[in-house]
């Protein structure tokens, strides 16, 4: 795991790819560059464009800088950071901020790729190094991009995700979560996770630690009678959601941002009690 921080001071613990699993995405990049190599070469002979050796030599740079850097930069820029070979294994590559890419990262860590790494003049050491020797994994295009390749599909053996409150949508959109620290984060999930097994002493006596806990860090405070398991819940789905969405949109710098509705003032309106199904 590799925490990346957002341009709004916002940490976020992503799994950054391993080697065998770029290698096996390059492998496959480099069997459909190579194959339009080729094909480039024999639609160029067919066409009887070349007709003498320069011709040959200069239109085999052509193919090999077409099929060795345009792929990968026209494919990640469209794609905003994967290639065929990255969608197979579930790669992606996005910003340090983990907003994603544009074109100038993807020239930038495709030009380095193809003069200095694949197949350039370190021969694909540079880069098998470099992510040997780095925890984030990041090869030399992706230290001169400022990039970084995550790992957007994983096996996962962990519990199911939290889900949101049908009636705290609205509440939750307006949470200050700046302050929730990831432990208390973990605590809250293991607690919901593992809550079916406490007795009810104990899952009122952590329940009620836990909602303290979070309230202190966290504002506005939740409509009057809103459970404490569907407090906690609301807030841990959020803060996934808020996660996942920084993600997957490109961020934009806080001078330009929209600014956000502020929460109206005065206590939130009670929520009915039988607007919750309890899931113990």
């Amino acid at each position: 795991m590799t925490q990346l921080v957002t341009g709004e001071a916002v940490a976020l613990d992503v799994r950054t790819a391993g080697l065998p699993s770029r290698l096996l995405a390059g492998a496959l990049d480099g069997l459909i560059q190579g194959s339009g190599f080729f094909l480039l070469l024999l639609a160029l002979f067919a066409s009887g464009a070349v007709t003498n050796e320069a011709a040959v030599a200069a239109m085999s740079i052509i193919c090999f800088a077409l099929a060795g850097l345009a792929y990968p930069v026209v494919l990640e820029t469209l794609t905003k950071g994967r290639t065929v070979g990255k969608m197979a294994m579930g790669l992606r590559v996005v910003r340090d901020d983990a907003g994603p890419i544009a074109f100038r990262q993807a020239f930038v860590r495709g030009l380095i790729g193809f003069l200095v790494e694949k197949p350039g003049v370190t021969l694909f050491a540079g880069g098998v190094i470099s992510g040997l020797v780095r925890e984030d994994g990041k090869r030399l295009g992706d230290l001169a991009a400022g990039t970084v390749v995550i790992q957007e599909r994983v096996i996962s053996t962990q519990a199911p995700p939290v889900l949101m409150p049908g009636p705290l949508v609205a509440w939750a959109a307006t949470l200050d979560l700046s302050r929730l620290s990831d432990d208390v984060a973990l605590a809250v999930r293991t607690f919901l996770a593992r809550s079916a097994g406490f007795t009810d002493a104990a899952r009122t006596e952590l329940g009620g630690r836990l909602v303290a806990a979070v309230a202190a860090v966290v504002t506005p405070e939740p409509p009057p009678g809103t459970p404490e398991w569907a407090y906690l819940s609301a807030v841990l789905a959020e803060r996934r959601r808020r996660a996942e969405a920084l993600l997957e949109t490109r961020y934009v710098p806080p001078a330009t941002a929209t600014p956000q509705v502020s929460a109206p003032s005065g206590p939130p309106p009670p929520v009915p009690s039988d607007g919750f199904a309890a899931p113990f």
